[in-house]
């Protein structure tokens, strides 16, 4: 085992050769308070796509984005309590949540030069709000509804919605609706891609000031910067002098890296890796994120998946906490509802729903109607039960749980096949429910309206809630789209909460999704990086961190 890491060091002193060592070494008396100059070196297994704020869901794009933009306003990782940040304080909302206004600071540059200004301010807002489609340009899921936004003076700016939009003061606190300058606004959707990072222009803590294609990406920190959210303990510059994103796609690259010393700080640490970076020295952190948890939807509409008694088989024929404790550490909680413990509007669920019950499996499905085959795959008119399950790239081991659920259903007479090819063939072949009937997926969002996100039919329509084989626009359990509604719609957070646990318990009670794990991201340190903690939902964060120099080399 220790060989396998010793490999990957190997590796990744050919990666960060040619003087792109890690952390520049600092002062001996380096206090945690006092900036330094220090550049450290984060390792990254994918590499960012877009630098498009809305299109920033992605990791490796959020992990970016998070650095170089300031927010309107700012969500507590712990509480999920927002706060004022370039918004200097909470917004004023009217009764039904279609107005927000907000006062905004006056003293804020883009790190071009130019001001942040209330006509930015909107501008930005109306971009993401509406999309632009003459320059590809999506809206933002996270913001429904919108109409417009006005400028109501040069410190105030208000935005109008077209229905109720409870969610929008949470929308504007995460990196999805990070702020841009008057000429990055400007550039079309190719331009925010990989090859043209430099002139995407923040007003944040950090400046991206290289890119080598694919490979490399420097941030440097941003001197005057004094705009930190009030709710942080530190304020004015960041403490290090900048951040070195690097690609390292193999997980002993990235572990040899940290354990070396040679990098910092690296994200996507799976679950067998953890305790032995442990007990090597490095410091593991975990972070759920606050959303929806890694689940499966079976797409009930498909003609194999109709019958409630087939779904509720499979569900009892998948032995959740089995695979958690093959695959995974204590960092992945056995999931207790579609939603995430730490989620708002969590309610956990009745866990016989989720029980694993491979007898009970094959008396539903005798039930149904479905009769063992000659190969021991159940059969009716004819017809196997074989359903196809796509895998999920940025969900962890997603191949390795689907081939122990495939092992797992077929002792009960489901034959699962797991769907082929890379992470866009995977993508076009999910829109399909033809294609696949079972799809792994899950969403982090800090809000209410996470599960409408993922499940509603003007989202990501995880379900494919429309008849099979019929028209485009139809919706065939309206029941569900209403009350996924009603999460994004009524104007009180106890509604809301509500609402999304009569989801949750109708998702339950039709067997429509199996919940796995809590999903989160699980980073990697050396001992000597300090002050690290991800965001609401897992991205990470540079700002506050400080390299400790009187630990260095301890547990290496």
């Amino acid at each position: 085992m220790r060989a396998r890491w010793t490999r990957g060091a190997a590796a990744v002193a050919l990666l960060l050769a040619g003087g792109l060592a890690a952390g520049c070494a600092a002062d001996a008396g380096t206090q945690a308070a006092e900036p330094s100059e220090d550049v450290i070196t984060y390792l990254e297994p994918n590499w960012f796509t877009s630098l498009y704020p809305p299109a920033a869901g992605f990791y490796p794009n959020g992990g970016v984005v998070n650095q170089i933009t300031d927010r309107l306003l700012y969500q507590d990782p712990d509480t999920l309590e927002l706060s004022p940040w370039i918004a200097t304080s909470l917004p004023e909302v009217n009764a039904d949540a279609t107005e927000f206004t907000f006062d905004i600071r006056t003293d804020v540059t883009y790190s071009d030069g130019s001001p942040l200004t209330a006509r930015n301010v909107v501008d930005n807002i109306d971009l993401y709000g509406k999309g632009d489609k003459s320059r590809l340009l999506s809206p933002s899921e996270q913001i429904k509804g919108y109409d417009h936004g006005e400028v109501v003076d040069d410190d105030t700016v208000r935005f109008h919605f077209f229905e109720p939009a409870p969610g929008f003061a949470q929308a504007v606190s995460v990196y999805n609706a990070g702020l841009l300058s008057d000429a990055s606004l400007a550039m079309r959707n190719e331009e925010f891609g990989p090859g043209n990072a430099v002139n995407v222009i923040g007003s944040g803590p950090f400046v991206i000031s290289d890119e080598q294609l694919g490979t490399e990406l420097t941030l440097r920190t941003r001197e005057d910067y004094n705009w930190a959210p009030p709710a942080l303990e530190h304020q004015g510059r960041a403490r290090i002098g900048g951040v070195r994103f690097k690609l390292a796609p193999e997980e002993s690259m990235r572990t040899g890296a940290v354990l070396s010393g040679q990098a910092d700080i690296a994200r996507s640490i799976t679950a067998p890796a953890e305790r032995y970076m442990e007990d090597a020295g490095a410091h593991i952190i975990s972070r759920g994120t606050n959303s929806m948890n890694n689940q499966l939807a079976l797409r009930f509409n498909h003609p194999l998946l109709q019958d409630i008694r087939v779904r509720q088989a499979i569900t009892h024929g998948i032995d959740r906490a089995e695979i958690l404790r093959v695959l995974f550490s204590p960092s992945y909680p056995l999931a207790t509802s579609t939603v995430a413990a730490t989620g708002l509007g969590y309610k956990e669920q009745d866990q016989s729903a989720y029980a694993f019950d491979p007898d009970e499996s094959r008396r539903l499905l005798a039930e149904a109607g479905w009769t063992p085959g000659p190969d021991g795959i159940v059969q009716k008119d004819g017809e196997r039960l074989s359903l196809r399950v796509n895998i999920a790239g940025p969900q962890p081991r997603s191949r390795e749980v689907q081939t122990m659920i495939q092992d797992q259903l077929r002792q009960i007479g489901i034959e699962l096949t797991i769907n082929s090819g890379d992470n866009a063939s995977q993508n076009a072949d999910a829109k399909d429910q033809g294609k696949i009937q079972i799809y792994h997926s899950m969403v982090g969002r800090a809000d209410y309206g996470a599960i409408e996100s993922l499940y509603s039919v003007s989202s990501r329509d995880v379900f494919i809630n429309s008849p099979f084989g019929g028209e485009k626009g139809q919706i065939a359990d309206q029941h569900l789209e209403d009350l996924l509604h009603q999460t994004v719609s009524l104007p009180d957070n106890a509604d809301r909460a509500a609402a999304v646990a009569a989801v949750q318990d109708y998702v339950t009670e039709q067997a429509y999704s199996i919940p796995l794990f809590e999903e989160p991201q699980v980073y990697a340190t050396t001992d000597r990086l300090k002050g690290f903690e991800p965001e609401a939902v897992a991205r990470p964060s540079f700002y506050s961190v400080y390299l400790d120099d009187a630990r260095e080399g301890e547990g290496n």
